[in-house]
C-alpha cells in the first residue's frame, strides 16, 4: 500500500514511522520543516522526526527511550579515532613483518654468500692456487709461479664481461703467461654471478680457459 503523507500527519505513530522507507521519512521531515542533511541515515532522520513530534506533544516522550539511538558527534569522533588507531596498528604490524622478512632475507643471503666463498676456496685448493694455509706460498707449475702473476689480473667487470676478457688476454700475451694457466689466473678475480658460474663447473672444465670464458660470457647474453 503506497505511503499516504496526509494520513500519517493526521495520526502519526511510532509503528507507522518504523515501517517507512527513508524516502518516505524524508517527506515527513520536510512536511514538518525539520532540518537534516540528505546524507544522513534513515534512523538519524527518523530520530529527528520523533524528537519533533515529542516536542510538539504529539507523541509521548517514552518513544524516545525505545527509539534507535543516533550516534552523537562524539561517538562518530571516537569511531574515527578507533579506525585510525586500528589502521596504524596494521601498518606497524606490516612494517615489522617487512623488516623481519628483510632481515631473514639478508641473513639467508649472507649464509649463501659464505657457502659460495667456502666452495670457491675449495675449488682453488683443488686447482692448487692455494697451498696450505699461508697465502704467501705460491704454486710453481712447470716454472710458472701463479701467485706472482695473480696481482696483474685486471679487476673483473660484471657489467662488461667481454671487455674484461679482452683485457686479460692482451695482458696474457704481453706478459707471456702460459695459456694452460690462464684459467687459474683469471678465476682469482671472479665475483658475484661469475664466481657462482665458475664454481659450478667441473674440475676438468674449470681448467680449460676457453670453456671458462664461454660459461662466463653467457652472463652478458
Amino acid at each position: 500500500m503506497p505511503f499516504n503523507l496526509d494520513k500519517f500527519v493526521a495520526s502519526p505513530s511510532v509503528e507507522e514511522l518504523d515501517s517507512l522507507k527513508k524516502s518516505e521519512i524524508v517527506k515527513v521531515a520536510k512536511h514538518y520543516g525539520i532540518e537534516f542533511q540528505p546524507v544522513m541515515q534513515k534512523d538519524e532522520i527518523k530520530r529527528y522526526v520523533l524528537e519533533y513530534l515529542v516536542d510538539e506533544g504529539v507523541l509521548p516522550s517514552t518513544v524516545l527511550e525505545t527509539a534507535i539511538t543516533v550516534p552523537t558527534d562524539n561517538t562518530f569522533e571516537l569511531k574515527r579515532l578507533e579506525l585510525e588507531m586500528n589502521k596504524e596498528i596494521r601498518l606497524k604490524e606490516m612494517e615489522r613483518e617487512m623488516q623481519k622478512e628483510k632481515e631473514e632475507r639478508e641473513e639467508r643471503e649472507r649464509r649463501e654468500e659464505k657457502a659460495r666463498e667456502h666452495e670457491f676456496r675449495l675449488k682453488q685448493l683443488e686447482l692448487g692456487v692455494i697451498k696450505g694455509s699461508d697465502p704467501k706460498i705460491g704454486l710453481d707449475t712447470g716454472g710458472f709461479d701463479v701467485s706472482k702473476h695473480v696481482k696483474f689480473v685486471p679487476k673483473f667487470q660484471e657489467d662488461n664481461v667481454e671487455k674484461f676478457f679482452n683485457h686479460f688476454e692482451k695482458l696474457g700475451e704481453q706478459l707471456k703467461w702460459p695459456r694452460d694457466k690462464w684459467s687459474i689466473l683469471i678465476q682469482s678475480n671472479f665475483t658475484g654471478k661469475a664466481q657462482e658460474v665458475y664454481t659450478a663447473l667441473s674440475i676438468e672444465d674449470s681448467m680449460d680457459y676457453d670453456k671458462v670464458k664461454k660459461a662466463i660470457l653467457q652472463l652478458s647474453l
